[in-house]
């Protein structure tokens, strides 16, 4: 079966990191190791790693200085853990997970994922759920990236390091000829509400910088906005409201995707939105 090691991010989680990493250390499938980045925490947290790593020598901690809460350092951090296994060649692993300081996974969560992902060469990506829906794409958190294709992508085994990054890894391995999956028999909680930090600004936001087709940005908005999931209908507003007026920078976390990547999310937007159409058409038929 295959093997994969685990990225987590952390700052001021004294209440759920513990039982976060012991949610990971306790999987059926192990990973070969963890890297926590704590990300400058001001509370326990760092005393909390302290105590762990004294008994867990697959248990890595970056530790940053504390330069405030700034989002655009969540994918500078994944890249710092990714830049660790190079540097200190850690064990090669056929995967990466991604996970948070709050969320917590079923044992048997990696089992599943891995045990899809080894039968199926094709898909790239995959997560599990933790919604009542199936969502169209693999959450961040929980999402296993298969190292291979990762490695082929355009940023060459690193998160692109723009607002937007989750969105454009999905993107591109499907401009690489793959595809990812949402398993919704993998389960994981969230120890936080969702968007208690950020009130979906980037999601919002990051629907810009990639180019998202304005008919399938208010395509989400509507859902969100009528089954109060994911977002909630609050969120789902907030993040329509930064879709129609972001301003984006001329270069760095800030900036738009360059034109050609943009051109090719819309195009498969397009494709998805024609799917949806010719389904609603014939289900009309039928009835």
């Amino acid at each position: 079966m295959g093997s994969y090691f685990t990225i987590v991010t952390a700052r001021n989680s004294e209440d759920g990191i513990k039982s976060a990493l012991l949610s990971l250390k306790n999987q059926r499938l192990s990973p070969k190791f963890i890297i926590v980045i704590d990300d400058g925490s001001r509370d326990k947290t760092p005393d909390i790693l302290k105590v762990l790593k004294r008994d867990w020598s697959e248990l890595y901690v970056i530790t940053n200085p504390d330069m405030g809460y700034d989002i655009k350092r969540v994918v500078r951090n994944w890249n710092a853990a990714l830049e660790l296994v190079r540097n200190e060649r850690l064990p090669i692993a056929d995967y990466h997970l991604i996970a948070t300081d709050d969320t917590e996974y079923d044992p048997d969560y990696a089992f599943r994922l891995i045990s899809y992902l080894d039968s199926n060469s094709k898909v790239a990506i995959a997560s599990g759920n933790y919604t009542k829906h199936k969502p169209e794409m693999p959450h961040g958190a929980g999402r296993f990236v298969r190292n291979s294709v990762f490695e082929m992508t355009r940023w060459k085994g690193k998160y692109p390091e723009q607002m937007g990054y989750e969105s454009a890894i999905l993107y591109e391995v499907e401009f690489l000829g793959y595809t990812h999956s949402v398993i919704d028999e993998a389960r994981f909680r969230h120890l936080r509400p969702l968007g208690s930090n950020h009130q979906f600004y980037e999601f919002g936001a990051s629907m810009h910088t990639l180019g998202y087709h304005p008919i399938f940005a208010l395509g989400r908005f509507a859902k969100y906005f009528s089954t109060g999931t994911v977002t909630g209908r609050r969120g789902s507003l907030y993040m329509i409201y930064y879709y129609i007026t972001y301003k984006p920078e001329f270069g760095g976390y800030n900036s738009l995707f360059d034109p050609q990547f943009r051109q090719f999310v819309k195009s498969k937007q397009m494709e998805r939105l024609k799917r949806i159409l010719k389904a609603i058409i014939l289900g009309k038929r039928k009835t």
